[in-house]
């Protein structure tokens, strides 16, 4: 089985063709898992699967996380499928991806930074929580429908936190009752105009990872709502390096750098 491994700021994911390799759709998961496990197999924050497109897109993208779960849509990792799309002859410049959470629409900027429109904010809701012995306000916000979910928490002085103090907050509030689908869970600070920080806890990674393109634009997005922020090329400084994200009323704009990392063939007969 032939695979791309890519990151993009840190965020990185396990890429296959499925229109050549015709892995059928429910081992898919258990793959994922199996892929995504460090030092057992290559390791990954999510797995990628490209099928072909069903209503009107240069093709599907199925995301699912490391722990083989589904998700809705990746940020970063539609943004790294979009440079696989262009330099595979999938996809021109500007390109239709279909995902589970509606289409998305990837431009090439350079050869490595790649901009995607991410999902539409569809649910945005203010809420006060307790949790770990202190109350925040936070807001949940989902982008698309089925929405990706997401908790956006102010937290001062971020970048000099550890995140073994923040690790336990993380785990609490990705798995919140009130949130219908678990959710993941954005730390921010401001850092001073439209610069800003965000370390974000993962569903189905469950840990913090280097980056998570939808939550940055999830944040952003809040920030924008409450006038923190001016909405345009807003820099968020991630542990894996920086994205920028576009609120306006063209929509939600995610735009980042991208790596292939290695390219090979992998060894399914000691894997599955």
């Amino acid at each position: 089985m032939d695979f791309v491994k890519m990151h993009g700021a840190g965020n990185d994911f396990i890429i296959i063709n499925n229109m050549e390799e015709q892995i059928p759709l429910e081992k898919l998961g258990d793959l994922a898992e199996k892929l995504c496990h460090r030092r057992f197999s290559i390791g990954a924050d999510g797995f990628m699967v490209i099928d072909a497109p069903e209503y009107g897109g240069d093709y599907k993208m199925r995301f699912y996380n490391a722990d083989g779960s589904f998700g809705e849509m990746c940020g970063n990792g539609a943004r790294c499928i979009a440079r696989y799309g262009y330099e595979n002859g999938l996809a021109g410049k500007v390109q239709n991806i279909e995902t589970i959470a509606g289409m998305v629409t990837g431009y090439r900027e350079t050869e490595s930074m790649y901009r995607i429109k991410l999902n539409d904010v569809t649910v945005m809701k203010p809420m006060r929580i307790e949790a770990c012995g202190n109350t925040y306000d936070c807001t949940y916000v989902e982008l698309g429908d089925p929405g990706i979910p997401h908790v956006v928490v102010e937290m001062p002085a971020l970048t000099l936190k550890d995140k073994e103090e923040l690790r336990d907050l993380g785990k609490t509030l990705r798995h919140y009752s009130e949130f219908p689908k678990g959710a993941n869970v954005n730390f921010y600070d401001i850092i001073d105009n439209d610069n800003i920080a965000v370390l974000t806890y993962e569903r189905g990674a469950e840990d913090f990872t280097l980056s998570c393109g939808t939550g940055s634009g999830s944040v952003v997005a809040v920030l924008k709502e409450k006038r923190a922020v001016s909405g345009e090329h807003v820099k968020a400084n991630v542990p894996g390096g920086e994205l920028f994200v576009t609120a306006s009323e063209d929509g939600l704009f995610l735009t980042g750098p991208t790596a292939i990392i290695a390219k090979g063939e992998i060894n399914t007969k000691e894997l599955i």
